[in-house]
């Protein structure tokens, strides 16, 4: 199957417009330095979340930092 010299599309994740899979686009997926950092601030004030039950983590302070 030949492959073809057009770069791969996708959609920037967070505003949707269309982004090329090149090795220059440094921002990819997203179409830019300000979507990256919309989306991990959405990630950072647990806008954003990956379901699923939370862990619950039993760790004793003192074992911690021994």
């Amino acid at each position: 199957m030949p492959q073809s010299n057009k770069p791969l599309i996708v959609k920037c994740p967070n505003c949707g417009c269309s982004v090329e899979w090149v090795p220059e686009q440094i921002s990819k997926p997203f179409c830019s330095e300000r979507c990256k950092l919309i989306d991990l601030g959405e990630w950072a004030m647990e806008e954003k979340r990956i379901p699923g039950e939370s862990l619950d983590l039993d760790i004793e302070e003192d074992s911690f930092f021994q």
